[in-house]
């Protein structure tokens, strides 16, 4: 799970994509259908801090970070994000907050998906 924190964001919406997220039905079930949540499952999540996904790169070339929420604000609403999803018995792993780190994942078929709190 990669998130990005903007300008504006509140506790509430950390809360609310943390539910919104855990429940849902995005893991196959025995016929094959996107029908199983990650508790359904008893999977965990890796919850890694992302200001980049936050890029504007409607103008130029290089990309604005303008929507980015300010470190302070972000990492709040970041570890209130992580504690929303721990709450769910969820286990939850993080990356560190505003640290360079290299992140290996499998994207396990076609599916990609963002979420917005605001859209």
């Amino acid at each position: 799970m990669l998130l990005g924190v903007a300008v504006g964001d509140t506790a509430d919406d950390a809360e609310q994509l943390a539910e919104k997220i855990a429940g849902l039905r995005i893991f196959d079930d025995a016929n094959g259908k996107m029908n199983l949540s990650l508790s359904d499952v008893g999977g965990a999540m890796l919850v890694v801090s992302q200001f980049t996904l936050l890029g504007d790169c409607r103008k130029g070339r290089r990309p604005s970070f303008v929507a980015a929420a300010p470190p302070e604000v972000a990492e709040t609403l970041y570890r209130a994000f992580v504690a929303a999803v721990a709450a769910q018995d969820i286990q939850v792993a993080t990356g560190k907050f505003r640290q360079h780190m290299q992140v290996s994942l499998t994207n396990d078929g076609p599916v990609t998906l963002l979420i917005d709190s605001r859209a």
